[in-house]
């Protein structure tokens, strides 16, 4: 490889889905050797305000640290930041207006890799927290493309999405999270879901594809892969905000 670019990685939220990223980033990277892996810098804050609870206005706002720890990635040396949480997304333009590094967008990326891997695919049940589901994140990339995004009824979203996404973050046992988290699934499945989208960086911890008859489709699996390509040279640089059509919701 030659001078590959550093990975910069604004991680906390939670830990263990930052944790997951970053061997994730691991397995995509072309290496035979220690030497062949990428540099990548971690800046895990697990102090950011919950992004859900901001964007349904019970909550600081969590901008300000989310810019602080990007410039900590800068100042470090990251030529590319990446977000290993959803619902941060909803700060993405400006976040990325604060900074002078491109930020991936792990949704614009997950939405150009299923159009991609699945072409056929027209309804896609969502698994993501309430902020994500309030911030129509996905809709925003993948309604355009002609793909409808299902979402559980309220009651599958308080009492099995978000409790299974908190007791990941709370460091349960697993195994209560991945019950719920598969019975909402299949909630999604019976409203004709083609897919299901593990829409919050929790969800692949619980839920893996295979575990369904239909796909699972792993956002930060895609973005680890971007992430890769990117420092490899192999793809073109972010587009800026001013090119792409996600609308600042910050």
């Amino acid at each position: 490889m030659v001078n590959p670019k550093m990975i910069g990685v604004l991680g906390g939220m939670g830990p263990a889905a930052t944790a997951d990223f970053y061997q994730k980033i691991i397995r995509a990277t072309p290496a035979k050797a220690d030497q062949d892996h990428l540099k990548v810098l971690i800046f895990s804050n697990p102090q950011v305000p919950d992004r859900t609870a901001a964007i349904r206005g019970g909550g600081p706002d969590p901008l300000p640290i989310l810019v602080a720890g990007a410039e900590v990635l800068i100042q470090g040396g990251a030529d590319l930041i990446t977000i290993p949480c959803v619902t941060a997304h909803h700060y993405y333009d400006a976040l990325q207006r604060a900074v002078s590094v491109p930020i991936l967008h792990l949704i614009g990326e997950t939405a150009t890799a299923v159009m991609g891997e699945y072409p056929g695919l027209r309804r896609l049940g969502l698994l993501a927290t309430t902020g994500t589901l309030q911030s129509r994140l996905f809709e925003h990339y993948f309604e355009p493309r002609g793909i409808a995004i299902l979402r559980p009824d309220p009651a599958v979203q308080a009492s099995a999405v978000m409790e299974a996404i908190y007791a990941v973050k709370h460091g349960e046992p697993l195994e209560r999270a991945r019950r719920l988290i598969r019975g909402a699934a299949e909630h999604l499945r019976e409203q004709g879901a083609d897919a299901i989208l593990a829409g919050c960086t929790e969800v692949p911890l619980i839920l893996q594809d295979g575990d369904l008859p239909v796909p699972v489709i792993d956002p930060t699996w895609i973005l680890a892969q971007a992430a890769v390509r990117w420092a490899l040279g192999q793809d073109r640089p972010p587009a800026t905000p001013s090119q792409r059509c996600y609308k600042d919701r910050g």
